[in-house]
């Protein structure tokens, strides 16, 4: 079990307890109420980890200044998955145990996220997948809620810009080869198909490959006029590398998964010219993407990226709904079906719909890297 630490932690300076980090605790009479955090903080998806926490704890500096909820301050404990599905199942074991914990953010995939989430409906103890997009999911019991935008969703926005827009008739796909990578594909696949395009071929890869020339020669072999990426930024910088070290000239369009700085830091030259969407885009005048880029410049000296802003809006919706229910973790399921235009950084006014658990309306920025930076799509092919 980990013990509540009376500092007060910022950034980097977090305590480390039983493989655990508790942040954002507070000098006070009570103690701070409990978010569980499930997520990668070592391994292939630690860059995600830090981001999350980043995000966290610029929201809780305005939540706790505010008050925090229920006139207690917010902390949150994050466990370390590693994004590891076994991982992910230990983590939710305990925190259901622990009476402390009224909410859980995460985890990073949705893999790991799935295979937790039985013990998270068995224990009464929501679980917001704040980054799963697999459509499965939220399917998983009435404990399971989620701001992103399913991939049943988003992938058909993506084939309506690749075939609707970009006029790409025979598209090549390379997705990861899980289970959101496999899923993703079939719904861009079947999209772009029932808007007139053909998949000649779709090739899956190990989250940890390093070497796509196999691959992508057998992409080029099947002669198509576009390339897919069903991509996190650093497996889709080095697609995007390898492609144009092999001379393709293809039009690359990616999921919104690639949309990082990390994603032009790695790839340079090579994702010129490459289109994906967002739900994020940080020219969007809205006043909540103004304060949310200003706080976080002012605090970390450097701009935010989607998952910066995925688990800032996070953050903001469980002290939401703990704010109309208390610390009872099935009021805390109830009170997701009751909000309503809960203002946020990626969704503008965001309101849960009670049927599918996620996030009513979403709609996606279309964009592409032009001079080193993501920029909204003119509407110009070739540009």
């Amino acid at each position: 079990m980990v013990g509540i630490s009376r500092r007060f932690f910022t950034g980097a300076a977090l305590a480390t307890a039983s493989n655990a980090v508790l942040t954002r605790s507070v000098l006070g009479q009570s103690d701070p109420i409990l978010v569980g955090v499930s997520g990668p903080l070592t391994g292939a998806n630690a860059q995600y980890g830090l981001q999350w926490k980043q995000g966290f704890d610029l929201a809780l500096d305005k939540i706790n200044a505010e008050g925090g909820a229920k006139g207690r301050k917010i902390a949150y404990v994050f466990e370390d998955s590693q994004s590891d599905p076994r991982q992910a199942v230990a983590i939710a074991q305990k925190f259901v145990s622990d009476s402390r914990i009224v909410i859980e953010l995460g985890d990073f995939s949705s893999p790991a996220s799935m295979a937790a989430s039985p013990i998270y409906q068995r224990g009464g103890l929501v679980q917001f997948g704040f980054t799963n997009s697999h459509p499965d999911f939220t399917k998983a019991g009435d404990f399971m809620w989620s701001p992103s935008v399913s991939q049943a969703d988003e992938q058909p926005l993506l084939a309506a810009y690749a075939v609707s827009k970009l006029g790409l008739k025979r598209i090549a796909i390379l997705h990861l080869n899980t289970d959101w990578g496999r899923t993703s594909k079939d719904h861009f696949g079947r999209a772009a198909k029932e808007l007139g395009a053909e998949i000649v071929i779709a090739e899956g890869y190990q989250p940890e490959e390093r070497d796509f020339r196999s691959t992508l020669v057998r992409a080029r072999d099947a002669n198509p006029d576009g390339i897919a990426l069903i991509s996190y930024a650093p497996d889709g910088a080095l697609i995007a590398r390898a492609v144009r070290q092999l001379g393709l000239k293809q039009t690359m369009i990616a999921a919104s998964s690639v949309y990082s700085p990390r994603f032009i830091e790695l790839g340079g030259d090579a994702v010129e010219g490459v289109h994906t969407g967002s739900r994020y885009f940080p020219d969007d005048p809205r006043p909540e993407v103004r304060d949310f880029i200003n706080g976080f410049k002012a605090k970390y000296g450097v701009e935010p990226d989607a998952f910066n802003a995925y688990s800032y809006d996070a953050m903001n919706f469980a002290v939401e709904a703990i704010r109309h229910a208390g610390t009872d973790r099935r009021a805390i399921r109830d009170a997701f079906a009751q909000l309503r235009d809960v203002p946020s950084v990626i969704f503008g006014k965001a309101t849960f719909d009670a049927a599918s658990r996620r996030i009513l309306g979403a709609k996606n920025a279309e964009l592409i890297v032009k001079d080193g930076r993501f920029q909204i799509w003119d509407g110009k092919k070739g540009s």
